[in-house]
Protein backbone atom coordinates (compact mmCIF):
# COMPACT_ATOMS: atom_id res chain seq x y z
CA UNK A 1 0.00 0.00 0.00
CA UNK A 2 3.20 2.08 0.95
CA UNK A 3 4.00 2.09 -2.53
CA UNK A 4 1.04 2.55 -4.07
CA UNK A 5 0.59 5.76 -2.39
CA UNK A 6 4.29 7.08 -3.49
CA UNK A 7 3.42 6.19 -6.71
CA UNK A 8 -0.08 8.05 -6.82
CA UNK A 9 1.76 10.90 -4.89
CA UNK A 10 4.27 11.05 -7.73
CA UNK A 11 1.64 11.17 -10.04
CA UNK A 12 0.07 13.81 -8.80
CA UNK A 13 3.10 15.79 -8.04
CA UNK A 14 4.30 15.62 -11.86
CA UNK A 15 0.85 16.79 -13.17
CA UNK A 16 1.25 19.95 -11.08
CA UNK A 17 5.35 19.76 -12.10
CA UNK A 18 4.13 19.66 -15.87
CA UNK A 19 0.72 20.32 -17.15
CA UNK A 20 -0.13 18.63 -20.24
CA UNK A 21 -2.45 18.67 -23.49
CA UNK A 22 -4.63 15.76 -24.07
CA UNK A 23 -5.57 15.01 -27.64
CA UNK A 24 -8.61 12.80 -27.05
CA UNK A 25 -9.99 10.23 -29.37
CA UNK A 26 -7.64 10.59 -31.93
CA UNK A 27 -8.03 7.45 -34.58
CA UNK A 28 -5.88 5.60 -36.25
CA UNK A 29 -7.69 2.56 -37.30
CA UNK A 30 -10.88 2.01 -39.18
CA UNK A 31 -11.73 -1.52 -39.62
CA UNK A 32 -15.33 -2.98 -40.40
CA UNK A 33 -17.32 -0.49 -39.13
CA UNK A 34 -15.54 -0.30 -35.96
CA UNK A 35 -12.72 2.97 -34.90
CA UNK A 36 -10.13 2.32 -32.97
CA UNK A 37 -8.16 5.04 -30.70
CA UNK A 38 -5.65 6.44 -28.59
CA UNK A 39 -5.32 9.37 -26.95
CA UNK A 40 -2.23 11.65 -27.01
CA UNK A 41 -0.58 13.61 -23.99
CA UNK A 42 1.66 16.80 -24.73
CA UNK A 43 4.30 17.54 -22.62
CA UNK A 44 4.86 20.58 -21.81
CA UNK A 45 8.85 20.82 -22.18
CA UNK A 46 8.25 17.88 -24.92
CA UNK A 47 12.04 16.13 -25.10
CA UNK A 48 10.99 14.72 -29.09
CA UNK A 49 11.15 11.40 -27.83
CA UNK A 50 7.53 8.93 -27.30
CA UNK A 51 6.34 6.58 -25.19
CA UNK A 52 3.52 4.20 -26.17
CA UNK A 53 1.33 2.86 -23.48
CA UNK A 54 -0.64 -0.09 -24.53
CA UNK A 55 -4.22 0.08 -22.35
CA UNK A 56 -4.60 -3.47 -21.77
CA UNK A 57 -5.06 -6.42 -19.33
CA UNK A 58 -6.24 -10.14 -20.26
CA UNK A 59 -6.28 -8.68 -24.12
CA UNK A 60 -9.22 -6.43 -23.25
CA UNK A 61 -8.74 -2.80 -23.16
CA UNK A 62 -11.26 -0.60 -23.46
CA UNK A 63 -10.99 3.82 -23.32
CA UNK A 64 -12.28 3.94 -19.19
CA UNK A 65 -8.61 2.47 -19.09
CA UNK A 66 -7.11 5.33 -19.83
CA UNK A 67 -4.62 6.73 -17.29
CA UNK A 68 -4.17 10.56 -17.45
CA UNK A 69 -2.02 10.48 -14.23
CA UNK A 70 -0.15 7.61 -15.12
CA UNK A 71 0.77 10.02 -18.44
CA UNK A 72 1.66 13.04 -16.01
CA UNK A 73 4.14 11.20 -15.05
CA UNK A 74 6.02 9.86 -18.30
CA UNK A 75 5.25 14.06 -19.86
CA UNK A 76 7.03 14.93 -16.31
CA UNK A 77 10.17 14.19 -18.27
CA UNK A 78 9.34 15.49 -21.07
CA UNK A 79 7.76 12.30 -23.07
CA UNK A 80 5.14 12.33 -25.67
CA UNK A 81 3.20 9.42 -24.37
CA UNK A 82 0.45 7.78 -26.76
CA UNK A 83 -2.11 5.34 -24.65
CA UNK A 84 -3.39 3.48 -27.13
CA UNK A 85 -6.74 1.06 -26.86
CA UNK A 86 -6.95 -1.80 -29.11
CA UNK A 87 -10.23 -4.36 -29.58
CA UNK A 88 -10.84 -6.58 -27.04
CA UNK A 89 -11.28 -10.51 -26.39
CA UNK A 90 -13.18 -12.35 -27.01
CA UNK A 91 -14.09 -10.48 -30.11
CA UNK A 92 -10.66 -10.25 -31.12
CA UNK A 93 -7.71 -12.79 -30.76
CA UNK A 94 -4.24 -12.08 -29.87
CA UNK A 95 -3.37 -12.21 -33.33
CA UNK A 96 -6.00 -9.68 -34.61
CA UNK A 97 -5.17 -7.49 -31.43
CA UNK A 98 -1.38 -7.63 -32.88
CA UNK A 99 -1.95 -6.29 -35.92
CA UNK A 100 -4.08 -3.45 -34.13
CA UNK A 101 -0.89 -2.51 -32.68
CA UNK A 102 1.40 -2.07 -35.24
CA UNK A 103 -1.27 0.04 -36.90
CA UNK A 104 -1.05 1.88 -33.93
CA UNK A 105 2.92 1.90 -34.04
CA UNK A 106 2.95 3.29 -37.78
CA UNK A 107 0.35 5.86 -36.97
CA UNK A 108 2.64 7.37 -34.56
CA UNK A 109 5.54 7.05 -37.12
CA UNK A 110 3.37 9.06 -40.00
CA UNK A 111 2.63 11.66 -37.55
CA UNK A 112 5.63 11.98 -35.81
CA UNK A 113 6.03 15.80 -37.18
CA UNK A 114 2.01 16.54 -36.15
CA UNK A 115 3.37 15.47 -32.39
CA UNK A 116 7.03 16.76 -32.41
CA UNK A 117 8.17 13.07 -32.18
CA UNK A 118 12.14 12.33 -33.37
CA UNK A 119 10.80 8.23 -35.49
CA UNK A 120 14.06 6.97 -34.42
CA UNK A 121 13.09 7.54 -30.54
CA UNK A 122 9.77 5.80 -29.86
CA UNK A 123 9.30 3.40 -26.83
CA UNK A 124 6.69 0.79 -26.45
CA UNK A 125 5.05 -0.28 -22.96
CA UNK A 126 2.51 -2.12 -20.85
CA UNK A 127 1.55 -4.08 -18.09
CA UNK A 128 0.50 -7.61 -18.23
CA UNK A 129 -1.06 -8.39 -21.49
CA UNK A 130 -0.11 -5.04 -22.66
CA UNK A 131 3.56 -5.91 -21.53
CA UNK A 132 2.84 -9.10 -23.65
CA UNK A 133 1.82 -6.95 -27.04
CA UNK A 134 4.40 -4.77 -26.34
CA UNK A 135 7.27 -7.74 -26.80
CA UNK A 136 5.29 -9.44 -29.25
CA UNK A 137 4.94 -6.09 -31.52
CA UNK A 138 8.99 -5.51 -30.73
CA UNK A 139 9.79 -9.04 -32.27
CA UNK A 140 7.75 -9.06 -35.30
CA UNK A 141 8.03 -5.09 -36.34
CA UNK A 142 8.40 -4.39 -39.74
CA UNK A 143 10.00 -1.76 -42.24
CA UNK A 144 5.99 -0.82 -43.85
CA UNK A 145 4.81 -2.03 -46.95
CA UNK A 146 6.24 0.73 -49.73
CA UNK A 147 3.30 -0.58 -52.31
CA UNK A 148 0.07 -0.30 -49.48
CA UNK A 149 -2.28 2.58 -50.83
CA UNK A 150 -2.96 3.75 -46.96
CA UNK A 151 0.15 5.64 -46.07
CA UNK A 152 0.45 4.28 -42.45
CA UNK A 153 0.49 0.81 -44.09
CA UNK A 154 3.82 2.10 -45.46
CA UNK A 155 5.27 3.31 -42.54
CA UNK A 156 7.36 0.92 -40.12
CA UNK A 157 6.36 -0.39 -36.94
CA UNK A 158 9.50 -0.93 -35.04
CA UNK A 159 10.38 0.76 -32.05
CA UNK A 160 13.44 1.58 -30.35
CA UNK A 161 13.44 0.51 -26.43
CA UNK A 162 10.48 -1.85 -24.83
CA UNK A 163 9.53 -1.68 -21.31
CA UNK A 164 7.21 -4.96 -20.50
CA UNK A 165 5.61 -4.98 -16.71
CA UNK A 166 5.17 -9.07 -15.71
CA UNK A 167 4.44 -9.94 -19.34
CA UNK A 168 3.22 -13.48 -20.66
CA UNK A 169 6.37 -14.50 -22.89
CA UNK A 170 6.56 -18.42 -23.86
CA UNK A 171 2.90 -20.42 -23.27
CA UNK A 172 5.05 -23.42 -24.13
CA UNK A 173 6.81 -23.10 -21.22
CA UNK A 174 4.84 -21.73 -18.60
CA UNK A 175 6.18 -22.10 -15.12
CA UNK A 176 5.97 -25.58 -14.00
CA UNK A 177 2.68 -26.29 -16.65
CA UNK A 178 2.42 -27.61 -19.77
CA UNK A 179 0.71 -25.61 -22.61
CA UNK A 180 -2.06 -28.31 -22.44
CA UNK A 181 -2.55 -27.65 -18.66
CA UNK A 182 -2.44 -23.72 -19.10
CA UNK A 183 -4.97 -23.36 -21.60
CA UNK A 184 -6.82 -25.73 -19.64
CA UNK A 185 -7.07 -24.57 -16.26
CA UNK A 186 -9.50 -22.64 -14.15
CA UNK A 187 -7.33 -19.56 -13.53
CA UNK A 188 -6.84 -18.89 -17.35
CA UNK A 189 -10.00 -19.26 -18.56
CA UNK A 190 -11.34 -15.62 -18.83
CA UNK A 191 -8.34 -15.45 -21.05
CA UNK A 192 -8.73 -18.67 -23.31
CA UNK A 193 -10.76 -16.76 -25.82
CA UNK A 194 -7.78 -14.86 -26.81
CA UNK A 195 -6.03 -17.21 -28.24
CA UNK A 196 -8.75 -17.97 -30.75
CA UNK A 197 -9.00 -21.83 -30.23
CA UNK A 198 -11.36 -23.68 -32.61
CA UNK A 199 -13.80 -26.09 -30.64
CA UNK A 200 -12.22 -29.14 -31.70
CA UNK A 201 -8.61 -28.12 -32.04
CA UNK A 202 -6.11 -30.99 -31.30
CA UNK A 203 -2.91 -30.48 -29.20
CA UNK A 204 -0.48 -29.32 -31.72
CA UNK A 205 -3.06 -26.93 -32.85
CA UNK A 206 -3.41 -25.25 -29.16
CA UNK A 207 0.24 -25.60 -29.12
CA UNK A 208 1.14 -24.03 -32.94
CA UNK A 209 -1.06 -20.87 -31.82
CA UNK A 210 0.50 -21.00 -28.36
CA UNK A 211 4.34 -20.25 -30.07
CA UNK A 212 2.40 -17.94 -33.32
CA UNK A 213 1.47 -15.72 -29.80
CA UNK A 214 4.70 -16.20 -27.75
CA UNK A 215 7.12 -12.96 -27.86
CA UNK A 216 10.24 -15.56 -27.75
CA UNK A 217 9.61 -17.02 -30.73
CA UNK A 218 10.74 -13.91 -32.42
CA UNK A 219 13.60 -12.61 -30.49
CA UNK A 220 16.28 -11.93 -32.41
CA UNK A 221 19.28 -9.91 -32.63
CA UNK A 222 17.96 -6.68 -33.76
CA UNK A 223 15.69 -7.53 -30.75
CA UNK A 224 15.13 -3.37 -29.50
CA UNK A 225 16.66 -3.10 -25.84
CA UNK A 226 14.73 -4.30 -23.37
CA UNK A 227 13.64 -3.82 -19.72
CA UNK A 228 11.50 -6.02 -17.69
CA UNK A 229 10.09 -5.54 -14.55
CA UNK A 230 8.19 -8.71 -12.49
CA UNK A 231 7.14 -9.27 -9.40
CA UNK A 232 8.55 -12.52 -7.40
CA UNK A 233 5.82 -13.49 -6.11
CA UNK A 234 3.26 -13.19 -8.96
CA UNK A 235 1.09 -15.90 -8.78
CA UNK A 236 -0.23 -15.67 -12.44
CA UNK A 237 2.51 -15.28 -14.62
CA UNK A 238 5.28 -16.74 -13.17
CA UNK A 239 8.69 -14.41 -12.68
CA UNK A 240 9.87 -17.39 -14.94
CA UNK A 241 8.23 -15.90 -18.15
CA UNK A 242 10.43 -13.38 -17.97
CA UNK A 243 13.68 -14.88 -16.58
CA UNK A 244 13.56 -16.95 -19.62
CA UNK A 245 12.62 -14.14 -21.94
CA UNK A 246 15.58 -11.76 -20.93
CA UNK A 247 18.22 -15.28 -20.92
CA UNK A 248 16.71 -15.57 -24.61
CA UNK A 249 17.50 -11.76 -25.56
CA UNK A 250 21.23 -12.16 -23.28
CA UNK A 251 21.74 -15.22 -25.95
CA UNK A 252 21.09 -13.15 -28.99
CA UNK A 253 23.22 -10.23 -28.06
CA UNK A 254 20.36 -7.81 -27.06
CA UNK A 255 20.59 -5.27 -24.37
CA UNK A 256 18.36 -5.93 -21.27
CA UNK A 257 17.79 -6.13 -17.94
CA UNK A 258 15.21 -7.61 -15.23
CA UNK A 259 13.98 -5.98 -11.92
CA UNK A 260 12.21 -8.22 -9.89
CA UNK A 261 10.19 -6.36 -7.13
CA UNK A 262 10.76 -8.59 -3.83
CA UNK A 263 7.49 -9.61 -2.82
CA UNK A 264 5.34 -7.82 -6.06
CA UNK A 265 2.48 -9.89 -7.29
CA UNK A 266 0.50 -9.22 -10.48
CA UNK A 267 -0.58 -6.31 -8.85
CA UNK A 268 0.09 -2.28 -8.28
CA UNK A 269 3.24 -3.49 -5.82
CA UNK A 270 5.31 -4.64 -9.06
CA UNK A 271 3.96 -1.40 -11.17
CA UNK A 272 5.13 1.08 -8.66
CA UNK A 273 8.37 -0.72 -7.65
CA UNK A 274 8.76 -0.95 -11.50
CA UNK A 275 8.17 2.68 -12.60
CA UNK A 276 11.17 4.32 -11.65
CA UNK A 277 12.87 2.07 -13.81
CA UNK A 278 11.08 2.41 -16.68
CA UNK A 279 11.50 6.11 -16.82
CA UNK A 280 15.65 5.86 -16.31
CA UNK A 281 15.43 3.09 -19.12
CA UNK A 282 13.34 4.88 -21.65
CA UNK A 283 15.50 8.27 -21.01
CA UNK A 284 18.48 6.21 -21.64
CA UNK A 285 17.83 4.31 -24.85
CA UNK A 286 15.68 7.26 -26.02
CA UNK A 287 17.62 10.12 -25.56
CA UNK A 288 18.90 12.29 -28.66
CA UNK A 289 22.31 10.89 -30.40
Amino acid sequence: MLRRFLLVSAFALAALANAQERVRDVIYLKSNGAAFTMDVFKPKTPNGAAIIWLVSGGWYSNHEGINSQLADAMTASGFTVFEVVHGAQPKYTIPEIAVQIKRAVRFVHVNSATYGVDTNRIGLSGMSAGGHLSLLTAGTGDAGNPDAKDPVEQAPSTVAAVVAFMPPTDFLHYGTLSTKELMSGITFAPFRPAFGFKPNATDEDIAEIAKTVSPITYVTAKFPPTLLIHGDADPLVPIQQSESFRDALKKQGVETDLVPVKGGKHDMVTFAGGFPRLIAWFQDKLKKK
